[in-house]
């Protein structure tokens, strides 16, 4: 497996495109984004848990009830959600796009991204599609992905070239994420695109594994979104014999979508609000894989490590609490941490208890721009790691006045 340039473009029978359509204010910064296919691609989609749900989220379930699409179009300034007119406003844009790209409406997966509770400035977003769709390039990833950015510090796009029975295949895909991050999804939203021949069936089985294990294990601050959604389209084109059940191939292919959905997720984490610190806890030697998921979850949504981070305290603590309300199984007298960063380590933790350690040392570690909490709970073979970010000043100065 080898990392490509290109992104959601990477993949055969892709192109993109992003323009800036009045959405936000800043005329200089992109809003609109389009991902598009030349051929009729098999699709996967997970959603937000979140109960309340923005209503492009509605319309691209409804389309997706074909099994096959075309397009991904998402605006970024305006989640339109509990807005007046949501769905009405999704499904105009979903039929002018139609119209310009000569497709049915019902091929299109549609997204917002932004502030909640605001009318969409519809007419906005569909006077800018003809300049969309007019800019769609194998070279527009970048756009795209700059598009669908809100409070994101950098675009996020990754892509990998793998070998499945002899063919190439491309897997690439675009992110945006930064606050309102928190499993279940991870309140973000992923476009993925892959040429793999594969049923919509075995794909949504893929992305459903692969999801468990990257976008569900990073946390920025707590809160999940109304408009999480992980799609991924595939094209066939790569020519391979197309997968239909979990075979050799689908193993190959599950691992780089992995890779694909893993680096995203990290880029997320890295990129939460106001963050300064990729902050993960690897938990090892729990009895369940579930167990682990747990713990370290806890360990790096707990508000008090992440402040721990941002000072660089080895408060350790902080840890081993966060652990303690799991409601995961362990055992507290059996467990070890230490906090590792650019090749050195420092053991806080033994069985349980504290250790005689030198502050100066763990507060260069902690200073560190990439930081791993390391669990050893010594209850089984099983283990499982989290990602996050530390909270700092910046996160409350930016979610105090973020729509002022």
């Amino acid at each position: 497996m080898t990392e490509r340039q290109g992104g959601c473009c990477a993949a055969k029978g892709f192109s993109a495109s992003g323009v800036y359509a009045g959405v936000r204010k800043n005329p200089e910064k992109k809003d609109l984004a389009l991902i598009y296919a030349e051929c009729d691609c098999s699709v996967a989609a997970l959603y937000t848990t979140n109960r309340v749900k923005a209503a492009p989220i509605y319309v691209t379930m409804r389309n997706l009830e074909r099994g096959t699409t075309r397009a991904i179009i998402a605006n970024s300034g305006n989640a339109n959600a509990c807005a007046p007119g949501g769905e009405e406003n999704a499904q105009k844009i979903c039929d002018t796009l139609a119209k310009e790209l000569g497709i049915k409406p019902d091929e299109i997966i549609i997204n917002s991204t932004g502030v909640i509770g605001v009318p969409l400035p519809v007419d906005a977003v569909t006077g800018a599609i003809p300049q969309l769709t007019r800019g769609l390039s194998r070279y527009g990833s970048d756009d795209a992905a700059n598009a669908i950015m809100t409070t994101d510090t950098f675009a996020k796009q990754v892509a990998v070239e793998t070998k499945i029975a002899g063919k190439t295949v491309r897997i690439g895909g675009i992110a945006k994420g930064s606050g309102m991050i928190h499993p279940n999804m991870a309140t973000m939203l992923a476009f993925i695109t892959t040429d793999i021949a594969i049923t919509s069936e075995m794909l949504k089985t893929a992305l459903t594994e692969s999801n468990r294990i990257t976008y569900n294990r990073i946390s920025v601050d707590g809160d999940t979104s109304t408009n999480d959604m992980v799609a991924i389209l595939a094209s066939g084109l790569a020519k391979n014999t197309q997968i239909e059940w979990k075979d050799t191939d689908y193993r190959v292919f599950l691992e780089a979508l992995n890779y694909v959905n893993g680096k995203l997720a990290k880029m997320i984490a890295r990129d939460g609000e106001g963050a300064t610190k990729l902050v993960s806890c690897l938990v090892k030697g729990a009895s369940s894989e579930e167990a682990a998921e747990k713990l370290a979850m806890s360990v790096i949504s707990s508000s008090l490590v992440k402040a721990a981070m941002f000072g660089a305290d080895a408060n350790w603590g902080r840890e081993i609490c966060a652990m303690g309300y799991s409601k995961a199984p362990f055992k507290p007298e059996l467990t070890d941490i230490s906090f590792v960063s650019g090749g050195e380590s420092i053991a806080v933790c033994k069985d349980g208890a504290g250790l005689s350690f030198n502050e100066a040392d763990a507060k260069r570690i902690l200073e560190r721009e990439e930081i791993q909490i390391l669990v050893d709970v010594h209850d089984g073979v099983f283990e499982a790691e989290a990602f996050g970010c530390d909270l700092t000043y910046e996160y409350v100065r930016i979610n105090g006045d973020y729509r002022t």
